[in-house]
């Protein structure tokens, strides 16, 4: 059961009475708390915990202080302090070994102590609500884990940068350039205003989701000619780069089917779906196979016909479903670090195991923050 023990300023001691009573309401309903997980922002007194165990009908070591950490990868090797983890064990009955905690001890020894920082700018229209964008930013904080670095975010609105008339003034202070996932039309432009500076300048760009679809918008209209290319998602085209997608394949071989008719609930390609990956790309090189498995939420999808034309024009795509329909990755050969891909590889990346693509994309801004 998690409760508070609060400090109170004013009389300059911890208060138990909160936990007690929220005990008591539990009891009320028929559970008795086996283990007390007590949150404070201090220690808590050794008399505290056994007057807590002794109001509360618990053993005096199922008190479990829970206190403020610098970071959230310190919180298993606080709780293992504190003997939560034996606790549970003596519960259930239960022997282990000790655990090894080494490898989280090293991350926060990384986060505490980096070796550098690097400065990523994350173009998105949601920006006002970070939480948005939680997977995305825990898997840049692996990626940096990974390098040795500190990751600092620069959020940077993209309708903000329509509006801008030379974008270099916000975007060249940065490191590496991110657009990640999104919906609609507004703010669109913005995202390939920076993934057009990013090309331009040689600075290390991910796309992801709408980010990738983004990049393909601005080298179809940069480089392929394709002026008036555009998305089905913002109305009626006469150069669907990006369009709805109408058909393709699912485990097993199954066919799902969508028309423009549709009801839009329910129509998106969610799940696990295998992409091949080109040889000699920097996306096979990264990933270090021949196929990968990613999460997929979306339901636009870039348009294959003009895959022959934009690859004349540099842009590589590098990786494909298996029956070759639908591009999955794109990017320049001749540029530092530049990938866009459909795919969300950051509901994949883990602190103990993080995902490649992010481990690459933040060596990149890593070494383009030891040259300018």
């Amino acid at each position: 059961h998690l409760t508070l023990v609060p400090y109170i300023s004013s009389a300059g001691e911890l208060k138990t009475k909160p936990t007690q009573h929220s005990v008591k309401e539990l009891q009320s309903v028929g559970i008795q708390p086996d283990i007390l997980l007590c949150r404070c922002d201090r220690e808590i007194p050794i008399n505290e915990r056994r007057k807590i165990a002794r109001f509360c009908n618990v053993r005096e070591a199922a008190v479990i202080p829970a206190y403020d950490v610098d970071n959230i990868y310190q919180v298993p090797i606080s709780y293992h302090q504190y003997g939560l983890d034996n606790e549970v064990l003596h519960h259930f009955g239960l022997q282990a070994q000790d655990p090894d905690l080494r490898p989280w001890d090293e991350i926060c020894n990384t986060i505490r102590n980096p070796e550098g920082e690097v400065t990523i700018g994350i173009v998105g229209k949601y920006i006002q609500l970070p939480d948005a964008y939680k997977s995305l930013t825990e898997a840049l904080t692996h990626g940096g884990i990974a390098n040795k670095v500190r990751v600092k975010l620069e959020w940077i609105a993209s309708d903000a940068l329509e509006k801008e008339g030379d974008v270099s003034e916000i975007l060249s202070k940065l490191d590496a350039i991110m657009v990640p996932g999104g919906f609609g039309e507004r703010g669109a432009e913005g995202k390939i205003a920076a993934a057009r500076y990013a090309r331009e300048n040689k600075v290390p760009y991910f796309g992801i989701c709408f980010g990738m679809q983004m990049a393909v918008l601005e080298a179809a209209r940069n480089l392929a000619g394709l002026k008036d290319a555009s998305s089905s998602e913002f109305g009626p085209t006469k150069t669907p780069l990006v369009g709805l997608m109408t058909e393709w394949s699912k485990d097993g071989g199954s066919v799902e089917r969508r028309s423009d008719e549709d009801d839009l609930g329910g129509t998106m390609r969610l799940g696990n779906y295998e992409c091949k990956l080109v040889d000699g790309s920097r996306a096979r090189d990264i990933y270090a196979s021949e196929t990968v498995l990613e999460r997929h939420r979306h339901r636009y999808e870039v348009n294959v016909n003009f895959m022959a034309q934009l690859e004349e024009k540099g842009l590589k795509f590098s990786g494909l479903s298996p029956d070759g329909r639908l591009p999955e990755i794109v990017e320049y050969p001749d540029h530092p670090w530049f990938i866009g891909v459909q795919f969300h590889p950051e509901l994949r990346s883990r602190p103990l195991d993080p995902h490649p693509l992010f481990v690459s994309y933040i060596k990149a801004a890593k070494e383009r923050s030891r040259l300018v």
